[in-house]
């Protein structure tokens, strides 16, 4: 069961101990699961937005859409979209910000078609022209950026690891630092897989130090834009993570000022 404490929205920047501010819509009432929440998730690659999102959607009966999985959807349908997809990826050029508009523009046609009456956005917009195209082609009621201390983020990314027989996706780092007070404990644990993935682990080639923190260089310089584009339409809150989910999903959902109730009975068992 969810239940939505009533709360006006504004555009705050959120710690785990402040959590006082508001926002500037009126989130839903109590039993509102499959509102029309229209949120996005922006974050540095690698600090969690999917899985976030993920728990979001699932929790509020909304779909969870990430760009990236339209364009795979794209590329193995086989169709004249597909072709010069394939094409653009195989010069190594970016896919257009029209073509990835349209492919969400249908997403989005299409869900509204099934009845579905919300969504969580994973990683999109990530510059300025995106964001004004979004603008024109739905509403957005809230920007969600998560934020990662950089060492921690770049740990995180170094110990990404992937099952190279189920695709299933891991973590081997084990965070475990003080906070900037040097009192403060954040506390990442390993994700490990199962036994019969062990031997079958793979890294990303680009998940080398050098890389990480380029791939971070370049995300701060084009999303800050983006950060400013919602934040003056009071749309933006921005959550520093205060470690890893067992930490932050609480506090995430009490910023958000949800109330999921089948977290507290399971925490409670």
């Amino acid at each position: 069961m969810v239940v939505w404490t009533r709360a006006v929205v504004r555009t705050w920047r959120c710690r785990p101990t402040n959590f006082s501010r508001a926002f500037s819509e009126k989130l839903p009432t109590p039993e509102a699961k499959g509102r029309n929440v229209q949120w996005v998730f922006l974050g540095c690659p690698g600090v969690g937005k999917g899985t976030y999102a993920a728990r979001l959607s699932k929790l509020l009966g909304v779909p969870h859409i990430a760009t990236g999985d339209l364009v795979r959807q794209q590329l193995s349908s086989h169709g004249p979209l597909a072709l010069k997809l394939v094409d653009i990826v195989s010069q190594g050029q970016l896919i257009s910000d029209e073509i990835v508009i349209d492919l969400l523009s249908k997403r989005l046609e299409a869900g509204e078609a099934k009845g579905e009456i919300g969504f969580i956005l994973d990683g999109f917009p990530r510059t300025i022209r995106q964001a004004e195209i979004l603008e024109g082609v739905t509403d957005i009621d809230l920007v969600i950026n998560l934020k990662l201390r950089e060492d921690a983020l770049i740990a995180k990314c170094l110990g990404r690891r992937t099952c190279s027989e189920c695709g299933g996706n891991y973590n081997v780092a084990c965070i475990d630092m003080k906070g900037d007070d040097g009192e403060t404990r954040m506390y990442m644990p390993p994700l490990l897989p199962p036994p019969h993935c062990e031997t079958k682990l793979i890294t990303r080639s680009d998940d080398t130090e050098n890389v990480v923190k380029e791939r971070l260089r370049i995300y701060h310089e084009t999303s800050k834009p983006v950060e400013d584009f919602y934040r003056k339409r009071d749309k933006l809150l921005e959550f520093d993570l205060p470690g890893g989910i067992p930490e932050s999903w609480p506090k995430l959902l009490q910023a958000l000022n949800v109330y999921d109730d089948e977290d507290k009975k399971s925490a409670a068992a």
